[in-house]
């Protein structure tokens, strides 16, 4: 394993944990929790890995596309929660 990075604006060491990414576009906001990146213990500003940024991109504009058709068709449903995997209900 590589060695941990430090956070250039605390210099303390980041710590791999899990985290939320958020993202807002034309008035809708995307949330992806537990997704794991190096977190500053200060102030919770996460580093991601290139692979997951790869992931996240791919995931946000998928999800971005189908909320723009659901406001394009005047949907009355605004929010939805998604899971994929063992956490999946």
């Amino acid at each position: 394993m590589t060695s941990k990075p430090t956070c250039g604006e605390h210099q303390t060491l980041k710590e791999w944990r899990p985290t939320t990414f958020e993202y807002r576009e034309e008035g809708i906001s995307v949330r992806v929790p537990n997704v794991y990146a190096w977190v500053c213990p200060e102030d919770g500003e996460a580093s991601f890995t290139p692979e997951i940024v790869d992931e996240i991109i791919v995931t946000v504009r998928e999800l971005l596309e189908s909320a723009k058709r659901a406001r394009a068709r005047r949907s009355v449903l605004t929010e939805y929660i998604v899971s994929v995997g063992e956490h999946a209900a």
